[in-house]
This record gives C-alpha cells, structure tokens and sequence, in this order.
C-alpha cells in the first residue's frame, strides 16, 4: 500500500492536481487537510471516477480533513474522543477523520496553527494534542496488534532543524518547548513517527511559505509527519517528500509526504 498525506490548502482551487498526483504517483490511500469546504462542496464526483471512496468533514471555508482511498473505506470516525472545541460559542472543528483503509486505521489530522504564544488559540493546541495523545495510546492499549497510522499538518517543528532559520522563529509558535514536549509524548505513548527514520536529513522541508522566494530558496518548515503503531512501523519501507508538487501554477504551500508500506 502507498500512504500520502497532504495539506492542500483549498481543495476546490487544486482538485486537478490532486488527481494528477494520485495519478502519477500511485498513491492508494490519500489523507488531505485544509478542504476549505463544507462536505456538500467536496468535488467528490471526478475522485470517485478515478476509482477512490471519499470519505470528508468540513464545516466551513476554514479547516476541514478527508481520506481518498482505493482500497476501501470503512468505519469513517470524525473527530476523537474528548476532543476540544474552541471558539464562542465553542464548535469542535473539523480537524480529525478516521477510516480503516485495507486494513490500516488511518487518521487525517490538521492540529490547530496556535498563532502566538498568548493567544487563547495556543492553548487550545496544546490541549487538543493532549487528548489526541490520550486517545492515542488508549487505541494502541486497547490492541498493541493495531495497524494505525496519524498523519497530517502537525503544525509543529520537532527539531531545530525542521525550520530553516531557528533563530527567525525563537519565541514563536511551531517550535516552542511545549509543543514539541507534545510532539513527542506521541513517542512515549508508544507510537513511532516513521518519516524521521526514513528522511533524517536536516533541510526535508514540507512547507515553504509563499512571500519572499521562501520555496525557491528552500526556507521551509517540516510539519507534515505521520505516527504509526509499532505493527505499522514495521510495514513501512521507504518515505518520500515530494518537492515537484510545490512547483509550478497553482501550488499548495505544503507537498505530499508518502509512505510506501510492504
């Protein structure tokens, strides 16, 4: 099986170069965050022409998560348990979506932004990565056979080197020692984030922002990661970045992270 993860940033305005991927890389199982679309707007129609099911929750213009599978989709989950809501009044936002994909639990993840340090918003990060963390490792308790795998825009930097300027992004969110500790309780609920042991090379970035020539001098962030189950660890054979997709008219600001699985 061939597992991609990708935050499209709007799939309305790049439907077309999501199947061109999928087409050209052979993907089976695609996680998207960041739809930007209510579920009646997702452009299912030319996905399900091409062989995948969908399976999508999007509330709004902002955020949204979905899973494109061609080897079925079953037992579609959205949201996790406890998880936060935030806002006034507060709305559990469409951030998480479950489905078993040939066999594999596979999750769509969007973690919230934060924004600043003091902003009410970094909180809510930091307690949505909490309860995911403790849903996490009930799921992993409950069956230590799971095959399960969390992948998306973690909008977290685990490592200096995840960032091309540490020093630009000192006092910021994506890098703060809170989010990174919460980064890494993942590890120690017994999950494995496999792209680092695949691509331990400083500079495999997977976001580059739009200003300022950031992707053309490879001033990027890598934020796009995926936790697997020790069984699903086990499976996963190579991992790739693909860079090609931040090139051209019309790109996302993120590229597909794969995982090619034995």
């Amino acid at each position: 099986m061939r597992l991609a993860t990708w935050n499209v940033n709007s799939i309305r305005s790049r439907a077309d170069r999501v199947l061109a991927f999928l087409a050209r890389s052979g993907t089976d199982v695609l996680a998207i965050q960041e739809t930007k679309c209510r579920d009646d707007q997702f452009p299912a129609l030319p996905f399900e022409l091409a062989g995948y099911e969908v399976a999508h929750v999007g509330l709004s213009q902002w955020n949204g998560v979905a899973i494109l599978s061609r080897v079925g989709i079953e037992d579609v989950e959205i949201g996790f348990p406890d998880q936060p809501a935030f806002g006034d009044p507060p709305v559990r936002e469409a951030r998480a979506i479950a489905a078993t994909c040939g066999g594999v639990r596979v999750w769509s993840l969007y973690v919230p932004n934060g924004r600043v340090l003091d902003d009410p918003h970094y909180h809510y990060k930091l307690e949505w990565l909490a309860r995911l963390r403790d849903a996490a490792e009930g799921w992993l308790a409950a069956d230590p056979g799971l095959e399960a795998a969390l992948v998306g825009d973690w909008n977290i930097a685990p490592l200096d080197t995840d960032v091309w300027d540490p020093a630009l992004f000192a006092g910021r969110t994506h890098v703060s020692p809170a989010e990174r500790e919460a980064f890494a309780a993942f590890a120690r609920a017994g999950w494995t984030e496999v792209t680092r042991e695949h691509l331990p090379e400083p500079g495999k970035y997977t976001y580059w922002d739009y200003t300022q020539l950031r992707f053309p001098r490879n001033e990027g962030m890598r934020i796009d990661l995926a936790y697997a189950t020790p069984a699903l660890a086990s499976r996963v054979t190579g991992v790739e970045i693909d860079r090609n997709e931040r090139k051209g008219k019309g790109a996302s600001d993120h590229v597909p992270v794969i995982l090619d699985l034995a």
